[in-house]
């Protein structure tokens, strides 16, 4: 009587654990539906054709929060010290947009460039790239006699 009684119990426990486990999986799952979601609103890559050695190209990424959370893009970082990123520290809300100005310094670049621009933000997957590319051309240097 005792085993079955034992029995009995432990198969209540498990159903009310198996019950649980089904519950937070549900709710994981609209959690994940409301995460954050960084959402370039053009392109992730700006082509920026051909220009002089020693200009500044400049161009903003729009972005959209297509979340249920706020959006904190935490850090941004580039593949090179010419790239500079200025990005708003404050949370976007859902449906809202911003941008992320980058510029580069093209002073003793040439030829072709690509330039990596890597947002990490509160988004799943945690980091999205962005990306610059062009021509630099060189300017000509005057040739002096000795």
């Amino acid at each position: 009587m005792k085993r079955i009684s034992v029995c009995v119990l432990l198969g209540i426990a498990l159903t009310f654990s198996n019950c649980s486990k089904v519950k937070n999986t549900e709710e994981a799952k609209q959690a994940d539906g409301k995460m954050p979601v960084f959402a370039l609103i053009d392109s992730s890559s700006y082509d920026f054709g051909t220009v002089k050695e020693g200009e500044i190209v400049e161009h903003d990424f729009k972005f959209r929060n297509d979340g249920g959370y706020p959006l904190i893009l935490n850090n941004i970082t580039s593949s090179c010290g010419c790239t500079t990123p200025e990005w708003p520290k404050e949370p976007i809300g859902p449906d809202e947009t911003s941008s992320i100005k980058v510029r580069f310094d093209t002073k003793n670049k040439s030829g072709p460039q690509v330039k990596t621009i890597t947002v990490y933000a509160n988004t799943e997957p945690e980091y999205s790239e962005l990306r610059l590319k062009g021509i630099v051309n060189t300017e000509a240097k005057p040739v002096t006699k000795n």
